[in-house]
Protein backbone atom coordinates (compact mmCIF):
# COMPACT_ATOMS: atom_id res chain seq x y z
CA UNK A 1 0.00 0.00 0.00
CA UNK A 2 2.94 1.95 0.85
CA UNK A 3 4.00 2.15 -2.96
CA UNK A 4 0.56 3.34 -3.96
CA UNK A 5 0.46 5.95 -1.11
CA UNK A 6 3.50 8.05 -1.95
CA UNK A 7 3.90 11.98 -0.83
CA UNK A 8 4.52 12.73 -4.54
CA UNK A 9 1.66 11.28 -6.08
CA UNK A 10 -0.91 12.96 -3.10
CA UNK A 11 0.72 16.33 -3.85
CA UNK A 12 -0.22 16.00 -6.79
CA UNK A 13 -3.45 15.06 -6.56
CA UNK A 14 -4.10 17.38 -3.99
CA UNK A 15 -3.03 19.76 -7.19
CA UNK A 16 -5.96 18.06 -9.58
CA UNK A 17 -8.47 18.78 -6.23
CA UNK A 18 -7.31 22.39 -6.17
CA UNK A 19 -8.25 22.93 -9.41
CA UNK A 20 -10.99 21.14 -9.80
CA UNK A 21 -12.14 23.31 -6.89
CA UNK A 22 -10.81 26.83 -8.66
CA UNK A 23 -13.02 25.37 -11.38
CA UNK A 24 -15.88 24.85 -9.27
CA UNK A 25 -15.65 28.48 -8.09
CA UNK A 26 -15.65 30.58 -11.69
CA UNK A 27 -18.24 28.54 -12.56
CA UNK A 28 -20.85 29.32 -9.80
CA UNK A 29 -21.29 32.76 -11.55
CA UNK A 30 -20.86 32.15 -15.23
CA UNK A 31 -20.85 28.96 -16.06
CA UNK A 32 -23.76 25.93 -17.40
CA UNK A 33 -25.53 23.97 -14.77
CA UNK A 34 -24.27 20.97 -16.18
CA UNK A 35 -21.13 22.13 -15.87
CA UNK A 36 -21.17 22.88 -11.75
CA UNK A 37 -22.75 19.94 -11.02
CA UNK A 38 -20.42 17.55 -12.68
CA UNK A 39 -17.30 20.05 -10.92
CA UNK A 40 -19.24 19.97 -7.77
CA UNK A 41 -19.23 16.13 -7.41
CA UNK A 42 -15.62 16.11 -8.70
CA UNK A 43 -15.18 18.22 -5.30
CA UNK A 44 -17.10 16.46 -3.01
CA UNK A 45 -15.72 13.03 -4.27
CA UNK A 46 -12.41 14.46 -4.74
CA UNK A 47 -12.12 15.61 -1.24
CA UNK A 48 -13.57 12.04 0.24
CA UNK A 49 -11.08 10.18 -1.61
CA UNK A 50 -8.29 12.83 -0.12
CA UNK A 51 -9.20 12.29 3.20
CA UNK A 52 -9.25 8.69 3.05
CA UNK A 53 -5.85 8.77 1.84
CA UNK A 54 -4.36 10.81 3.32
CA UNK A 55 -5.25 8.90 7.20
CA UNK A 56 -3.91 5.78 5.34
CA UNK A 57 -0.35 7.67 4.70
CA UNK A 58 -1.01 8.95 7.67
CA UNK A 59 -0.46 5.44 9.82
CA UNK A 60 1.60 4.56 7.00
CA UNK A 61 3.95 7.48 8.02
CA UNK A 62 3.92 8.58 4.34
CA UNK A 63 2.99 12.29 5.55
CA UNK A 64 2.29 13.64 9.12
CA UNK A 65 -0.77 14.87 11.16
CA UNK A 66 -0.57 18.73 9.91
CA UNK A 67 -0.60 17.62 6.41
CA UNK A 68 -3.13 15.20 6.79
CA UNK A 69 -4.88 17.54 8.78
CA UNK A 70 -5.25 20.21 6.81
CA UNK A 71 -5.96 18.46 3.66
CA UNK A 72 -9.21 15.96 5.44
CA UNK A 73 -10.05 18.73 8.00
CA UNK A 74 -9.75 21.81 5.75
CA UNK A 75 -9.97 20.29 2.25
CA UNK A 76 -13.75 20.33 2.28
CA UNK A 77 -13.98 24.08 2.36
CA UNK A 78 -10.55 25.07 0.72
CA UNK A 79 -8.58 22.20 -1.13
CA UNK A 80 -5.77 25.08 -1.34
CA UNK A 81 -4.84 24.95 2.11
CA UNK A 82 -3.45 21.61 1.51
CA UNK A 83 -1.91 22.15 -1.15
CA UNK A 84 0.17 24.80 -0.13
CA UNK A 85 0.83 22.59 2.84
CA UNK A 86 2.02 19.83 0.51
CA UNK A 87 4.21 22.64 -1.11
CA UNK A 88 5.32 23.48 2.51
CA UNK A 89 6.42 20.18 3.30
CA UNK A 90 8.07 19.32 0.31
CA UNK A 91 10.29 22.65 0.16
CA UNK A 92 11.26 21.34 4.07
CA UNK A 93 12.09 17.79 2.46
CA UNK A 94 14.25 19.41 -0.14
CA UNK A 95 16.25 20.94 2.02
CA UNK A 96 17.05 18.08 4.37
CA UNK A 97 17.63 17.51 7.34
CA UNK A 98 18.19 20.20 9.84
CA UNK A 99 22.03 20.34 11.44
CA UNK A 100 22.18 19.70 14.99
CA UNK A 101 23.58 22.92 16.60
CA UNK A 102 27.62 23.48 17.19
CA UNK A 103 28.21 22.68 20.77
CA UNK A 104 30.92 25.32 21.71
CA UNK A 105 34.37 23.83 22.69
CA UNK A 106 35.43 23.72 25.89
Amino acid sequence: MTALLTFGRLKWASFIHSAVYTGLLVTVFTGPADLKTILGWAHGIGWIAMSLACIVALRLRVINLRLAAAVAVLGGVGPFIGSLEFVRRSRRRDAGPVPAAATPAP
